[in-house]
């Protein structure tokens, strides 16, 4: 697993309880980030929706200095599944 992965798996800790669906981040060229009922884990399972990005814009995401949605219409986020999944999941990293 990637400093990266471990780092985002920190982060995304301090924000993220637990959550009632299961989303999975991918990092491209890092690792995955799974978010579930337990919490948040580096892994790579089957979720309800997956959402992939650079290295950049994830840090990006995660420290607020880009938005989730303006990232998504840029092409620079990419959603695979449940978009109200993706939706909840925005809404709880703000």
């Amino acid at each position: 697993m990637s400093k990266v992965v471990n780092a985002a798996v920190e982060e995304l800790s301090k924000k993220i309880d637990s959550f009632g669906s299961t989303a999975k981040f991918v990092i491209e060229d890092e690792g995955a980030i799974m978010i579930d009922g337990s919490g948040v884990h580096a892994g790579d399972e089957e979720a309800d929706v997956t959402l992939t990005a650079s290295r950049e814009t994830f840090e990006g995401i995660l420290d607020g200095s880009v938005a989730p949605a303006a990232a998504f219409m840029t092409g620079k986020l990419k959603i695979d599944g449940d978009m109200g999944v993706a939706m909840q999941l925005g809404s709880a990293l703000s």
